[in-house]
């Protein structure tokens, strides 16, 4: 019983700390002019939308030793290499063929032609090829849909002209992977309670009280997500990547999915399954998936939320293991991440893992790595989320601050651990120069 209640505590505070690195999302100014907001409840005056969102060398007495393997970065994004659109829509060649390092962008930043210059200048001087740009986020899409069922269910806030921003990054040889926020959809489940998850009582289920959720049970939800996700796809986007793809984390007694319900894993393994035969085997675009990086050290987190790491990526083509330093547990007897412990990570206890970035990159990435290769017909490719920002929510002592330094240690990390993929995650999409190699 003290494991179920430790291990609820600790993905309980990590939930905190996702909405603690959410709050700095940066606004950005919208070169369309006043940005508007179409809903199928109301006409009020546009949200902000706001991001959710998870080291010096192994000592002498681990066994585990980075190999000297790092991989050089590749340079797509050279004259010679300069990517081309076919028929206006995808960058050729396709995403699958080049080496992805990205950075994540909020709607309003991609609204901000300020921002989004500075992104593509970033791109001309470095390494950095891709951007990951929020399509739909807190139930709202950050474009104008023509889908008939979001206009009726959804809610649109117009930051951004989905094919003028595309074509910009395309034209500058910049890939664009766009991420859903799938079954955290507040919109959706109040306009179709239906669809929503219910409390013991049989009335919405809320998230602090605050938030319904959509049932990932339920196959109509999964049906509006890749439809809009199809849409984007007509758009240009050149990746679809799936996030808040898990079930919410509470009280066994507090959740009401219906009767003679599956295991969770099955409900989300077969929502990828259905996302990536419309999307990849019918529409030709690949499907990714946002996870948990603590699910890869614990079982029982994994299946509380249906993220199994042996099982949810053997239907798409990669999955993204946030694995933020600040995210992991430290041994602080109180404050944010706390549990007087620490973690574990591929069998050795972390006390203070934000202060270790490069030992918590490579060490998480090798016991994934280990995981999957016991997994049979596994498809998908490892491109971790990195860490970008600092947690200043964490105690004193138990966080610094994330700069260049910080960073390169992270995609050393990467290589390291023999992956060749990345993105880095930072709310307020402040991403310095000096955070990437400069391009050959």
């Amino acid at each position: 019983m003290k494991k179920k209640t430790k291990i609820s505590l600790v993905i309980s505070v990590l939930l905190i700390v996702l909405m603690l690195t959410s709050c700095t999302a940066l606004t950005g100014n919208n070169n369309d002019g006043k940005v508007s907001e179409i809903s199928a409840s109301s006409s009020g005056t546009a949200q902000q939308s706001q991001p959710a969102n998870q080291s010096s060398e192994p000592t002498a007495g681990n066994s585990t030793q980075p190999a000297n393997t790092t991989t050089e970065p590749s340079n797509t994004t050279a004259e010679e290499q300069k990517p081309q659109t076919v028929n206006g829509l995808q960058l050729s060649p396709g995403i699958e063929n080049i080496k992805v390092k990205a950075v994540y962008l909020t709607g309003p930043s991609a609204g901000s032609t300020d921002r989004v210059d500075k992104i593509i200048d970033l791109a001309k001087k470095t390494e950095l090829n891709t951007v990951v740009v929020d399509i739909k986020e807190d139930g709202s899409l950050n474009y104008e849909s023509e889908l008939d069922v979001v206009k009726k269910y959804g809610k649109q806030t117009k930051y951004y002209n989905p094919e003028k921003l595309i074509k910009k990054f395309h034209d500058n040889g910049v890939y664009v992977i766009g991420r859903i926020v799938t079954f955290k959809d507040p919109t959706l489940a109040k306009n179709r309670a239906d669809l929503a998850i219910k409390n013991s009582k049989g009335s919405l289920w809320l998230e602090n009280g605050k938030t319904p959720w959509t049932n990932p049970y339920n196959e109509e939800v999964w049906d509006y997500n890749i439809a809009i996700a199809k849409e984007a796809v007509s758009k240009g986007f050149d990746e679809i990547q799936f996030d808040y793809v898990r079930f919410p984390t509470g009280k066994k007694a507090d959740f009401n999915y219906g009767a003679n319900v599956p295991e969770k894993a099955v409900a989300i393994n077969g929502f990828l399954a259905k996302a990536n035969k419309v999307l990849h085997d019918e529409a030709k675009v690949p499907v990714s998936a946002d996870v948990f990086a603590i699910i890869v050290e614990s079982k029982p987190d994994g299946e509380s939320i249906g993220q199994r790491i042996t099982e949810v990526g053997k239907d798409i083509y990669c999955i993204s293991p946030m694995i933020y330093p600040s995210h992991y547990a430290n041994d602080a007897k109180k404050g944010i991440m706390a549990n007087g412990v620490g973690q574990q990570i591929n069998g050795i206890v972390f006390t203070k893992p934000d202060l270790e970035p490069y030992k918590v990159m490579y060490n998480a990435l090798v016991s994934t790595k280990a995981k999957i290769a016991a997994a049979e017909n596994y498809k998908a490719k490892v491109r971790p989320y990195l860490q970008a920002f600092t947690a200043k929510y964490l105690p004193n002592g138990y966080y610094q601050t994330y700069g260049p330094q910080q960073v390169k240690e992270q995609i050393k990390a990467v290589y390291d651990a023999g992956y060749e993929e990345w993105i880095l995650w930072d709310p307020s999409n402040k991403y310095q120069e000096s955070y990437f190699n400069p391009e050959k």
